[in-house]
């Protein structure tokens, strides 16, 4: 049991060296970032960041899920604009996306984050790239340290090999990847990877990274 423990609080030293190295490569390509290590920071810092009663949206995580931040966004401290209301039909859903492009903060996770400060994301619909790539005055893209790659090729191999095809997945999507457990490129009507993106030097004061020492979601 010890050795157990010994070696858990030396993988997280080991992390919080990467998550450092990151933070401030993603610093250096305009997107300001923090090593969360509580849950209780992590709240703290999304509040710092988004004023009471701002109008917020989010994108599909299973992160905001899993640090329970979806919990403090119906908590009823902000205005949001929750896709997964009850009783939505898909053309107010629909709405929804659209009027998310014109929120105070809007809050997401990312498919992978580079070392050297880069984004990268591949999406079913779009409508999560495209509000990180315009539209709300800021996004908090939280994330914990499984999302961190060497570069953009390990990204799109983590997404291919890993992501993609644990979403298909858990969405119960009718894709070869749900069989073979990684990307086969196909052209499935059910296909959950369409738009491909990668922000590297936002503008500044836009995009707010907070990245977490434990591993969460896809």
């Amino acid at each position: 049991m010890e050795e157990n423990i010994k070696m858990d609080s030396n993988i997280k030293w080991v992390n919080e060296i990467k998550i450092n190295r990151t933070l401030e490569s993603l610093r250096k390509n305009n997107m300001e970032s923090f090593l969360i290590n509580t849950h209780e920071e992590l709240i703290n810092k999304t509040e710092e960041l988004v004023d009471a009663n701002s109008k917020v949206s989010f994108g599909g995580s299973m992160t905001l899920f899993e640090t329970k931040v979806m919990e403090h966004l119906r908590s009823g401290r902000y205005e949001l604009l929750d896709r997964y209301k009850e009783g939505l039909t898909q053309q107010e859903i629909k709405e929804i996306y659209r009027e998310s492009f014109f929120c105070d903060a809007y809050f997401t996770s990312t498919n992978a984050i580079t070392e050297e400060g880069e984004l990268y994301n591949v999406d079913g619909n779009g409508n999560r790239v495209a509000a990180m790539l315009y539209g709300p005055d800021k996004v908090i893209v939280i994330a914990g340290v499984n999302k961190i790659v060497k570069d953009i090729n390990e990204a799109i191999s983590r997404v291919e090999n890993f992501a993609a095809p644990a979403n298909a997945k858990r969405l119960n999507k009718k894709t070869p990847c749900t069989v073979t457990g990684k990307c086969m490129n196909c052209s499935s009507p059910e296909r959950i990877c369409r738009e491909y993106t990668v922000i590297r030097k936002p503008v500044p004061n836009r995009i707010f990274i907070l990245l977490l020492n434990e591993d969460y979601g896809y």
